[in-house]
C-alpha cells in the first residue's frame, strides 16, 4: 500500500473485521472464498490485512491463498514505526500473557501522531474489570475476557474475540465507535450496549440505551437495534427480541456479580460458570440437556453446585482433586 495514500472508512472496517474473524474461528469454505474476492478486488486489501494481523505458520496452513502476507506484513511492521500505529497484536498471545495476571492495561502513545491510542485491557478469571477511555466511554468486562482498543481521529474501534462486555459509548458523531467480533460487528457513535461473543455460542448484542447497527457475519445489509433489543446471530440465522426491563435487567447481571438463567440447559449453565472461574465443569450426556432457572452470585461456584445436587435437578455433583468438576445424574436409591 502507498503509505501516502488512506485506506477508506469501509476498507478499514472490513479488514479489521476479517483480522477478527481469522483470529476467533476457523473459516469456512464459503468464508475462504469472499476473502479471496475481497482480496483480488484491491491489491491493497492484502497489505491493509497485513496491517491488522500477524500470521503464524498454523494460519497460513488453514489460508494458503493468503501465505504471502507474511512478508508484507514484515515490511508494514518496518514502516509502521513511521507512518502509522500497527493496529492489533497477535490475540491469542496477547490474551494468554494478560489474563494470567490481575489486570493488565497498556497504553502505548505513537510518536508524532498523538491522536491514535493503543489500549489493551483484560478481566482475569472471577473478576471483573472496567475502565474509562481516554474519550471519556467506558468499558466494563466479564471474567476471562480481553478487548483492544484503538482510538484515533477518525473512528474509535474496540475488538473481542472471545468474551463479553459492556459499553456506554462517549457521544462523538465524527468518530464511530466499532466493536469488532468473529462473528460480527456493531456500530454507534454513543449509546450503552452489551456485547457477548465466543466460539461456542452465537453472537449476542444487547442495547439499554440509545441505538446500535449490527453487521452479523457476511450479512451484506446491517440490522437496526434500538434500546431494549436483543439480537442473536448464531448458525440459525438472525433474530431481534424486544426484551421487558426484567428481562434486560437479567440479561445485564453479569455487571452486579449474577446470573439468571431462565428454562437454560445444564450445560450451557455449566459452561457460563465454567468460564467465569476458568475451571473445566462438565455434565454427562445424560443430563446436560435439562432445563434449570434461577438466579445465582457469579462468585459463588461452591453455592451454584450445591443447590444443583441439593433439590435443582437429579444430579451429582463429582469434583475431582485437579479442581474440575463433572455432573453426572444421580443414583437411583
Amino acid at each position: 500500500m502507498n503509505p501516502s495514500s488512506v485506506p477508506s472508512a469501509a476498507s478499514e472496517e472490513q479488514a479489521s473485521l476479517w483480522a477478527a474473524r481469522l483470529d476467533g474461528s476457523d473459516l469456512s469454505a464459503a468464508d475462504r472464498a469472499d476473502l479471496e474476492r475481497w482480496l483480488d478486488a484491491d491489491p491493497a486489501h492484502r497489505t491493509l490485512l497485513a496491517s491488522y494481523c500477524q500470521f503464524s505458520a498454523d494460519l497460513e496452513q488453514q489460508l494458503p491463498l493468503i501465505a504471502g502476507i507474511r512478508d508484507e506484513l514484515a515490511e508494514s511492521r518496518t514502516t509502521a514505526k513511521t507512518i502509522r500505529p500497527f493496529p492489533w497484536l497477535r490475540w491469542p498471545i496477547l490474551a494468554g500473557a494478560m489474563l494470567t495476571a490481575a489486570a493488565v492495561v497498556v497504553v502505548i502513545l505513537w510518536p508524532g501522531q498523538p491522536q491514535n491510542l493503543f489500549q489493551n485491557i483484560a478481566a482475569p478469571v472471577a473478576q471483573r474489570q472496567a475502565v474509562t477511555l481516554p474519550d471519556g466511554s467506558r468499558v466494563e468486562l466479564n471474567a476471562g475476557t480481553a478487548v483492544s482498543v484503538e482510538l484515533r481521529a477518525d473512528a474509535r474501534r474496540v475488538r473481542l474475540t472471545d468474551g463479553e462486555a459492556f459499553f456506554k459509548v462517549s457521544r462523538d458523531a465524527a468518530r464511530p465507535f466499532i466493536v469488532e467480533t468473529p462473528a460480527g460487528s456493531v456500530r454507534v457513535t454513543g449509546t450503552e450496549f452489551n456485547v457477548r461473543s465466543s466460539a461456542l455460542d452465537p453472537l449476542e448484542v444487547t442495547v439499554l440505551e440509545g441505538s446500535v447497527q449490527v453487521r452479523a457475519g457476511s450479512s451484506p445489509a446491517p440490522q437496526m437495534l434500538h434500546a431494549n433489543d436483543q439480537l442473536v446471530a448464531g448458525p440459525a440465522g438472525v433474530s431481534v427480541t424486544p426484551l421487558s426491563s426484567a428481562q434486560l435487567g437479567d440479561a445485564l447481571a453479569w455487571r452486579r456479580g449474577e446470573i439468571v438463567f431462565t428454562d437454560t440447559p445444564l450445560r450451557e449453565a455449566l459452561a457460563r460458570f465454567a468460564r467465569y472461574h476458568g475451571r473445566t465443569l462438565t455434565a454427562a450426556d445424560s443430563v446436560a440437556q435439562l432445563r434449570m432457572g434461577g438466579r445465582y452470585s457469579l462468585d459463588d461456584l461452591e453455592g451454584f453446585l450445591a443447590a444443583l445436587q441439593d433439590g435443582i435437578l437429579p444430579v451429582q455433583v463429582t469434583r475431582s482433586p485437579d479442581g474440575t468438576v463433572h455432573v453426572d445424574a444421580a443414583p437411583r436409591s
